[in-house]
């Protein structure tokens, strides 16, 4: 498998971050990190192994970002403000220096063909990934999100100006009427995944929530509830529904 490794400096956040690329071709899969984790998360917690077989097939290429959650909204400062601006920072280096060089990339290993995007993660991941996926839906056309909460109230309470409001899924979705956005939402493949065994309630919560608000707008999604006890809902659970997510839209993807 061709693994590579990258620590290139971000112009959007003034400093240098890492990510790595896994694959030589194939469906290109953008993967955040969970809460306050890093770009190596992903392969550490078995998914690139749980992968490698369509990796090494040239049927997806990986991409593991880094994040900075731990300045954002898992930070002490009591500057709220402050704190989601650098997350808008964060957004900006990923929708104008990642995904220009993911799209840049992927094409010229896809024999010049222009690919649209899987965006995915777990817990913060799925989190990101749905808010980046609803705020920038123009070169993704799936989202699979693992255990995430879809709004700010957790991180800001009912804090809510512009800058906050722009970053809670279920709150500005619900006042989206563009249809330009609609359809690309309604076209997109957009997979929720939730367990429901313990220390899930919040992000049961707002997984439901969600699921009401795409629900009322006619947006189509697949959610998907599992177990019901505390030895359903870790990691093997996640991978296993990652990894049958992902297949599943190259599959259909190849059909």
């Amino acid at each position: 498998m061709q693994i590579n490794y990258h620590n290139e400096y971000s112009h959007r956040l003034g400093r240098n971050m890492e990510y790595k690329v896994y694959g030589h071709a194939g469906k290109p899969i953008l993967v955040f990190p969970t809460s306050n984790g890093r770009f190596y998360q992903y392969e550490d917690s078995g998914m690139i192994q749980a992968l490698s077989h369509w990796i090494r097939e040239g049927k997806i290429q990986v991409w593991t970002v880094d994040g900075i959650d731990w300045e954002t909204y898992f930070s002490d400062s009591w500057d709220k403000l402050q704190r989601i601006r650098q997350h808008e920072n964060y957004f900006a280096y990923i929708h104008e220096e990642i995904i220009p060089s993911i799209l840049e990339k992927s094409k010229s290993n896809n024999g010049g063909h222009n690919q649209q995007l899987v965006v995915t993660g777990c817990s913060m991941g799925a989190f990101h990934s749905s808010n980046f996926f609803f705020r920038h839906p123009w070169h993704i056309d799936t989202v699979i999100a693992l255990s995430g909460v879809y709004s700010t109230d957790y991180f800001f309470g009912e804090y809510k100006p512009t800058d906050i409001y722009l970053n809670s899924p279920v709150d500005y979705l619900r006042n989206n009427h563009d249809e330009s956005y609609l359809d690309r939402f309604r076209k997109a493949n957009l997979i929720f995944c939730c367990g429901r065994g313990a220390y899930e309630e919040l992000m049961l919560k707002d997984t439901r929530e969600l699921q009401q608000v795409l629900k009322t707008k006619e947006i189509p999604a697949w959610f998907d509830y599992w177990g019901t006890v505390p030895s359903m809902t870790g990691d093997g659970g996640s991978n296993r529904l990652s990894t049958t997510s992902i297949i599943s839209c190259i599959e259909k993807k190849e059909k």
